[in-house]
Parts: C-alpha cells; structure tokens; sequence
C-alpha cells in the first residue's frame, strides 16, 4: 500500500524503477532531448536536477556521489564537462517538460523532456516577428511624413523677402526699355506667388529706377540728315 508517499512509483518496483531512471538521466545528459511518457518525464525532472546541481562543484566526491546514482563514465564526463559549464550561471530549474499527443497504442499522454540551454528556439536572442513588423511599420510611416513635408514645402507662396530679392536681380539683369522690365516682372510674380500690393510696389520702384531710353534711333537718324543739309549749304555758298 502506498501509505501517504507521494512520489509515483511508475507501477514498478524500487531497484526497477531506479535502474530506469537513471538509464533515461544518461540518455539526457547525452542527446539533451528524449521523449517519453509525461509521468516518466515528471519523475526524470525531480530524479536528474539535483544531480545537474551536483556537477556544479566539479570535486571527487561529486563525481563519485554523481556516479552511484547513473552508474556510466561517459554520462559523468559528459555532466561535469560540457553541461556544468552550460548551466553554471542557472540557478535550478535545468530542464523542460514540452506535452505531446497521446500514444497511439494505450492513448498514454507523451511529452519532451530536454535540457533548458541546449534548445535554441527558446533563446532570447533571435529576433521577434512582432518587433520586425512594428519596425516595417514605423519605416513607412517616417517616409510618408517626409513626403508630406516635402509637399507642404513646395506649396507654400513665397514670402516679401523673396519677391524683393527677385526683384533686385531683374533690376540689375535688365537693360534700359520698359518692355523688357515688364516682362520680367511678370515672371518674377508667376515664380513667386505673392500678394498684389507687394508686386504693384515693386514694378512702380522698377520703373522708377530704370533709365528709360525713348526714341534713340529716330534721334540717330535726324542728325544723319542735319549733317547732309549742312553740308548741301556750304556747297551752294561755295
């Protein structure tokens, strides 16, 4: 009778339970992963821990203690070898029960049982979906805001400041006619949309400032006939 013991017995008796623990405990320690039945795996975990922790003080006495219980060199070198120095930073809790479906034959409940440190999909250090999704999202949103900005600064009329230095250039760029000066006012008020007080200002200065040459070739022509005259007069008074 089981008399208040609250540990499972696996329907098995002491040496027989005991010699398949520790066969399983080396399986683990050598392939860090096996599958067996979910109630096997829940004694393996309360029968291996302890013995992980007692691989941390790698002495003679841990490994003969260790030893009495798995019964195998190769597992006790794997155990103070390659596993103590995995889980030294790891204060207990150094293995994993994963549930699986149940077993086709007697529908008995399976499961993983493996090594916390050795399973690599568990690891913090790859990199979520989820943040790489927000990061894409975040990316687009930043590009659309710049082209927003972009937008906005295109449309955006042109100050006094602006139509003033226009200005200043066309007076100096244009020559003396007011034909010319008009012209380029009129661009300069195209390219900047400013208000219409600033621009009518503006042209009045422009007109005032250029000298305006009128009639010059006419002018040029009535002394080209004057000297002719001249010149037919002092033939006669010769």
């Amino acid at each position: 009778m089981r008399h208040g013991k609250k540990f499972n017995h696996l329907s098995r008796k002491s040496a027989h339970r005991k010699a398949m623990l520790a066969n399983m405990a080396c399986s683990l320690i050598e392939y860090k992963r096996i599958k067996t039945t979910l109630a096997k795996a829940k004694a393996l975990r309360v029968y291996v821990e302890p013995l992980i922790t007692k691989s941390k003080d790698d002495t003679t006495h841990s490994r003969r203690t260790v030893f009495s219980y798995l019964k195998q060199k190769e597992a006790i070198t794997e155990l103070f070898g390659d596993v103590a120095t995995k889980v030294a930073d790891r204060p207990g809790g150094y293995t994993r029960i994963l549930k699986l479906s149940n077993r086709l034959g007697d529908n008995a409940q399976m499961a993983f049982i493996e090594l916390v440190d050795y399973n690599e999909d568990y690891t913090t250090d790859k990199p979520k979906r989820k943040k790489a999704r927000r990061t894409k999202k975040k990316a687009i949103e930043n590009v659309a805001l710049a082209v927003e900005e972009a937008v906005v600064v295109e449309e955006t009329p042109a100050t006094e400041d602006a139509v003033e230095a226009k200005v200043e250039e066309v007076v100096e760029e244009t020559p003396a006619t007011e034909d010319v000066v008009e012209d380029k006012v009129e661009e300069v008020v195209e390219e900047a949309p400013a208000t219409e007080d600033v621009v009518e200002a503006k042209v009045e200065e422009v007109v005032e400032e250029t000298p305006a040459i009128e009639e010059t070739p006419e002018v040029k022509e009535e002394t080209k006939d004057e000297a002719d005259n001249s010149e037919n007069k002092e033939e006669k008074g010769e």
